[in-house]
């Protein structure tokens, strides 16, 4: 289904297009500019299917360094399915099926060259149950940099490692029990663990699906934290329920609704003048 069947834009469309960005489609419905300044990850008209649903309707947005996207709306509206593109986690589920473009550093990610073992440590994934590995807290940060050849010797390993768990806050807490399981961790330092095998394999995108939603608020407030600190060194995309997170994490927020990208903007914008009246009325809450 097209946004302009949905419902008209509250003010008149697009901005003028970043100069850095590949040509949006012609046939891009949604409000607001789908580019961004440095952009490292490029949608354009991305279409998902699983078998004959359509679940993702010609999807264009970019995605850049040193910047949070938020993604927001109802549940069912296929932002979760639209992250999973990103790095092909999509390419699991039997019947998925992805059109369109995204390009990561001018490379199409779906080319059948592209090392997806190889994508997904380029562009790591956060989930929304925290997923340690059945290994010591140790072994979770080292496993990645150690099949992906990143360190020469023990030494260089543990250096992976110490930085990796405080870059995500969690050093001074397990440094003295790093041979204890993962599991073993409470609920958000278990995220924070995840967080720190992610960031272990020097990716250049982090995605991260509802990543706060199993914990309580102090947990969260350590995570969001966290994010902020992180998009100094990378591109950060997060699906979130909560609008007051994304309204405090992010810089720019993309609204989807019924698989359409409705409209995409600044935070500051997005929450205090949508231009396009599905967007208004889910911050508003008359729906969603």
């Amino acid at each position: 289904m097209s946004t302009a069947t949905l419902a008209t834009p509250v003010a008149t469309a697009a901005e003028e297009p970043a100069a850095t960005s590949p040509p949006v489609p012609e046939n891009c419905k949604t409000v607001g500019r789908v580019t961004a300044d440095g952009a490292l990850l490029i949608a354009r008209g991305v279409n998902v299917f699983y078998g004959e649903k359509q679940a993702i309707t010609e999807v264009s947005i970019d995605i850049a360094r040193n910047q949070v996207l938020a993604m927001i709306g109802p549940s069912g509206c296929g932002k979760s399915t639209f992250l999973r593109c990103l790095n092909r986690m999509n390419d699991t589920i039997e019947g998925a099926r992805v059109t369109g473009s995204i390009v990561l550093e001018g490379q199409d990610i779906y080319d059948k060259h592209q090392d997806v073992v190889q994508l997904r440590a380029r562009v790591g994934m956060v989930f929304q149950k925290p997923n340690p590995f059945p290994k010591s807290i140790y072994e979770n940060v080292a496993y990645g940099p150690r099949i992906h050849g990143l360190a020469a010797d023990r030494v260089e390993l543990d250096e992976i490692v110490h930085t990796s768990l405080q870059r995500a806050g969690l050093w001074d807490e397990v440094k003295d029990r790093l041979t204890s399981p993962g599991t073993s961790l409470s609920g958000g330092q278990q995220q924070r663990l995840c967080i720190a095998r992610t960031i272990a394999v020097n990716p250049e995108v982090i995605l991260m699906d509802e990543p706060c939603s199993a914990l309580d608020p102090i947990a969260t407030a350590r995570i969001e934290d966290l994010i902020d600190e992180l998009r100094e060194s990378y591109a950060i995309a997060i699906v979130t329920h909560s609008m007051q997170q994304a309204a405090r994490v992010s810089q720019r927020t993309a609204y989807f609704h019924l698989g359409d990208l409705i409209e995409v903007g600044e935070t500051d914008r997005i929450f205090t003048n949508p231009r396009h009246k599905l967007t208004e009325d889910y911050i508003t809450g008359r729906f969603g």
